[in-house]
């Protein structure tokens, strides 16, 4: 079954000011810019054994040149007004070309690890939906087994909110779930503090 399922990651092209602006206001755009080229470094780290198939959305440009021009890797570009959006038509993209069983993450978690993802797929086999919860009340990953449009419209992206909204959705639309552990993405100092990273 590997070869339908599909792991989409959401990265941002590694520009000085347009990364972990919220970071960036406490430790400056460049320290903010080497910390997330450590996301994005660890994040090819726990994705590149797996056997799954692995795209790439770039939230601008797609870049021919970077550490995710190795094999196993295609590259898009996210298409949307805004993050729900985005999410909505990169999992319509690939149910359309016929992938069963798709997953996303961001490229923000430093404590995410192949094993999860692993459980995750897993997980997938008897669920039609695996979320990850993240600290500040958003999520981490996110896989479906079917295309569920509605869990990305009229959605509080980037609030405390957006998990909590995610699981009425799943209840109010007969979806059967489950819950991987709670993690933490890296967004304040006091995350980087949490996973040992240095200001």
């Amino acid at each position: 079954m590997l070869s339908t399922t599909a792991l989409v990651i959401f990265v941002r092209n590694p520009i000085s000011g347009q990364v972990k602006t919220r970071l960036a206001k406490d430790i400056g755009d460049e320290r903010a810019l080497e910390i997330y080229q450590q996301l994005l470094q660890h994040t090819l780290e726990i994705t590149r054994s797996l056997s799954f198939r692995k795209f790439i959305y770039y939230a601008d440009e797609v870049s021919d040149y970077d550490l995710w021009s190795v094999p196993g890797y295609t590259k898009r570009k996210q298409n949307g007004n805004d993050l729900g959006e985005r999410m909505l038509n990169s999992f319509k993209e690939l149910f359309d070309q016929g992938f069963t069983q798709i997953i996303i993450i961001g490229s923000d978690c430093l404590q995410l690890k192949m094993e999860t993802l692993e459980e995750a797929l897993a997980l997938l086999e008897s669920n039609n939906a695996v979320i990850g919860p993240a600290r500040d009340g958003g999520y981490y990953l996110l896989g479906l087994t079917k295309f569920y449009p509605e869990l990305f419209i009229n959605k509080p992206w980037s609030t405390d909110k957006v998990f909590a909204k995610t699981i009425e959705d799943f209840i109010d639309l007969g979806i059967s779930y489950v819950f991987l552990e709670e993690l933490s993405d890296i967004d304040t100092v006091a995350d980087l503090i949490e996973n040992g990273i240095s200001i």
